[in-house]
């Protein structure tokens, strides 16, 4: 099994490569530039060979590994049908045997050589003698098949997960969770960069340095210092978490391929069968702009385009003053959060996409369009509120600012307004559709609609940023004059002010939008 298992792996690459020209060259150019980095990050930690920071770069360099290696599954499980184990549940195979196939099988791939010259060249920057050397030849291969067997493992783990609405939903998020993790990166290089840096990397080394499979690797530093005993209860120590994540995986393949899930028994009993509300309506305004609000969270919860769009401007809302707190920037990094969330005004009705026309039914009047606005320009202002004051407000405490938060907050609000005014005109005057799949939320458009959607996005935006203007006048008027006792003002202004502007902006945008419902609804619907 074994044999075939990789004769089918060599089948599925050879056969990848031969669909397309672009494809092959894309591959090459991949397995060229990995291998570059590969050796590049092997030859530095050859480089630290005899270097007090050796021990320590290694023991981050196994972490780092063995959890790209954890996480890669919940990213490329859509993309990569070899992750996917069910796949094999209707062969007569056996999961103990499988999982020596799929193991062995999945050691071929460029991802495990560039785990492999890596660990070895952090392997060579740790040895120092015969002794070290034989741990080496025992430590790397070690450290490679730790890093495949928990992603196998993971994967195996998540596949009725990944395989579900949920495990689509986190493929849509992935984009986000590498824009964050670029950011935090970001700040640990800044904070290494910084006195005292390179004393805090050894400090969490000690304590990585017992993360599996780093101990692995410290075996090597062991022996070649003379102690053979510590080295090899090192081994011994990782080799026993390799055989419980082993363990792990063959259970898990047994429950995907022996074990009977719901789709072979009787739905369970119990469920409620009623259709009745969640209670989330109780909340809720009475009448059509309550209806309409409950749909909208309804959306923000189970519709992937649009929990990933919400998703984008909480993180980056919260992102964006953090990193700017920690570098000491500006306690105005704030309004990003109302910016971003205000945002989501823009395109209301190509999320809906052809099931629009159910909402353009029962829209005869201009109460009925108005209704429809301000329901979902509520269920906006309903997250952002609260959301900008504690942005605003966490802020400003780690800036120790907080005497500026309420000018602040007024801005915020006012740009808040001002987008939810003009994402309403522009819904109805600019709508654009949305591809059904899309894998970094809900801003993109439609092939041939792009235009549509930078005009709406960008132009929308920069006229509701210039409708704050006469508040940021009032803000920069306070602070020439000297009048710092008066800044209190510009919370109840922009306040009253974003209100007004958005109230007038669905007035606006509800007649319009009772004439344009045939429009809008064959702009939503092309994709």
């Amino acid at each position: 099994m074994t044999g075939t298992f990789v004769r089918l792996k060599l089948a599925i690459i050879r056969n990848g490569l031969h669909q397309s020209t672009g494809r092959t060259v894309g591959w090459v150019l991949g397995t060229v530039f990995s291998l570059l980095y590969a050796l590049s990050a092997a030859t530095g930690m050859v480089v630290l060979r005899g270097n007090d920071r050796a021990p320590s770069a290694a023991a981050g360099l196994a972490v780092v590994l063995v959890v790209g290696w954890a996480v890669m599954p919940l990213f490329l499980f859509g993309g990569d049908d070899t992750l996917d184990p069910t796949r094999l549940a209707m062969l007569p195979l056996r999961p103990r045997p499988l999982v020596t196939a799929l193991l062995v099988s999945s050691l071929v791939g460029v991802g495990p050589l560039v785990t492999l010259l890596v660990t070895a060249g952090a392997a060579v920057a740790l040895a120092g003698g015969a002794a070290s050397v034989v741990v080496a030849v025992v430590a790397v291969p070690l450290v490679l098949v730790l890093c495949v067997a928990l992603s196998r493992a993971v994967a195996a783990a998540n596949t009725r997960l990944l395989t579900s609405r949920k495990g689509r939903d986190l493929a849509i998020l992935s984009g986000l969770f590498v824009a964050v993790g670029v950011q935090l990166v970001n700040l640990a290089v800044s904070s290494l960069a910084s006195s005292g840096g390179l004393d805090r990397v050894a400090s969490i080394a000690s304590a990585l340095r017992w993360v599996p499979p780093a101990p692995a690797l410290d075996a090597v530093r062991s022996a070649a210092h003379g102690s053979y005993g510590m080295a090899v209860a090192q081994l011994a120590y990782v080799g026993v978490v390799l055989a419980a994540v082993l363990v792990w995986w063959y259970r898990s393949l047994y429950r995907l391929m022996v074990v009977p899930d719901a789709s072979t028994l009787r739905a369970a009993e119990g469920r409620d069968r009623s259709g009745r509300s969640t209670g989330l309506h109780r909340l809720l305004p009475a009448g059509r702009t309550g209806t309409v609000m409950e749909r909208q969270f309804r959306y923000a919860w189970r519709d992937p385009r649009s929990k990933a769009a919400w998703a984008s401007a909480l993180a980056v809302g919260l992102l964006l003053p953090v990193v700017s707190a920690v570098q000491h920037g500006s306690v105005y990094s704030s309004c990003w959060a109302a910016g971003l969330l205000g945002l989501q005004m823009y395109n209301q009705f190509g999320v809906d996409g052809s099931a629009f026309w159910t909402v353009a039914a029962t829209v005869a009047t201009r109460d009925d369009a108005r209704a429809e606005l301000r329901g979902r320009a509520a269920v906006i202002a309903s997250v952002a509120v609260p959301y900008v004051v504690l942005v605003t407000v966490g802020a400003a405490l780690l800036l120790h600012r907080t005497g500026a938060v309420p000018e602040v907050l007024g801005l915020s609000f006012a740009l808040l307004g001002a987008l939810i005014a003009t994402g309403a005109y522009a819904s109805v005057r600019f709508p654009y559709s949305m591809p059904q799949e899309t894998r970094f939320g809900g801003g993109s458009a439609a092939p041939g609609q792009g235009g549509l959607a930078a005009l709406s996005l960008f132009g929308g935006g920069v006229l509701g940023a210039a409708l704050c203007v006469p508040l940021l006048v009032l803000v920069v008027a306070l602070h020439v004059t000297g009048r710092h006792g008066l800044l209190w003002l510009v919370l109840p202004a922009g306040l009253a002010y974003g209100a007004g502007l958005a109230a007038a902006g669905l007035r606006f945008a509800a007649p319009r939008l009772t004439r344009r419902l045939p429009e809008i609804l064959a702009s939503v619907s092309r994709g």
